[in-house]
């Protein structure tokens, strides 16, 4: 909006300058754009850090120093939800979620952050019903997987009456009937799909696709294929690890952070692909400064926890 605005009142004044002075206005412009653009980037990136060394009363305060200057960037609006949580004042937290949602009504993330806003509150989800756009059928769901993984069974099996995807609905719903089985009786296999390699499977296609362009480093290039992976295949833990690690090496750490925990919740059978996570989980963490949370990862892979 900012940005828009300034060159407006170029564009407009110039009708009335010589283009001389058109041409001094347009350059003092963009002098100014570059400089709005460090300072938010500077209170950003120290926001992160901050927030991530569990100084969220800093981090907050360099948040909304963002907001100010940005005002409808949902980010801004997604990391102010998350500090305030993690600071434990959850009636700012909910606000800023809602907001966030309000601007991508199909963010998984945005949504699960909302939703984990109301569970350490202990309201129902449908508390906020009419202030969501609940009837995006991308938004349910992601209701649906989130709920999933917070184990809130009956709830997420609610929202997939109501989704029309039939795929996701079909296995969500084994997983959910394979995961309440679980919890009444030991399972005699595992209940994690043992992978037959079809070479028509999407998900395998996928993932080698993946597993190539790890192979080669391009980070870039397993950004975009593991992004849509996840949105499409929003079960498979696999892909949280791939999406968190080109994340990770293309300079979203705490982004990745919040991946790479979200595959942990979705793991069943995978010791492999735990310690795959953990180590990039701990490289993250000591990316962002937080030395404690790195060797706590590091001890799981050494301790096989």
């Amino acid at each position: 909006m900012k940005k828009k605005l300034l060159v407006g009142m170029v564009l407009g004044a110039s009708a009335l300058m010589s283009y001389s002075t058109y041409a001094q206005e347009e350059e003092s412009a963009e002098v100014y754009l570059e400089e709005y653009t460090d300072e938010f980037q500077e209170n950003f990136f120290e926001g992160l850090k901050q927030k991530g060394i569990q100084n969220y009363d800093r981090a907050i305060d360099l948040f909304l120093k963002c907001k100010q200057l940005e005002p409808d960037n949902s980010v801004v609006d997604y990391e102010l939800a998350k500090a305030y949580l993690q600071d434990k004042k959850y009636i700012q937290a909910q606000q800023y979620a809602v907001e966030a949602l309000l601007s991508e009504p199909t963010d998984y993330w945005y949504l699960d952050n909302l939703l984990t806003i109301l569970d350490k509150q202990g309201s129902p989800w449908t508390s906020i019903k009419e202030q969501i756009p609940y009837g995006n059928n991308k938004l349910r769901e992601n209701m649906a997987v989130s709920f999933f993984k917070m184990k809130k069974y009956e709830e997420a099996l609610a929202v997939l009456k109501e989704i029309d995807n039939a795929p996701l609905t079909s296995e969500l719903t084994r997983k959910i009937n394979d995961s309440l089985q679980k919890s009444t009786q030991e399972p005699t296999t595992p209940i994690e799909e043992k992978h037959i390699a079809d070479r028509n499977d999407p998900v395998t296609a996928l993932r080698t696709q993946i597993e190539e362009l790890l192979s080669r480093s391009d980070y870039e290039g397993m950004l975009a294929v593991s992004k849509e992976a996840l949105d499409s295949y929003p079960l498979q833990p696999y892909f949280y690890f791939a999406y968190g690690t080109a994340l990770n090496n293309t300079g979203d750490s705490n982004k990745a952070i919040e991946v790479l925990e979200s595959g942990l919740d979705y793991l069943l059978d995978d010791g492999p692909l735990e310690s795959s996570i953990f180590r990039e989980l701990s490289k993250a963490y000591t990316k962002i400064g937080n030395t404690q949370k790195a060797n706590e990862y590091l001890n799981k892979i050494n301790s096989g926890l």
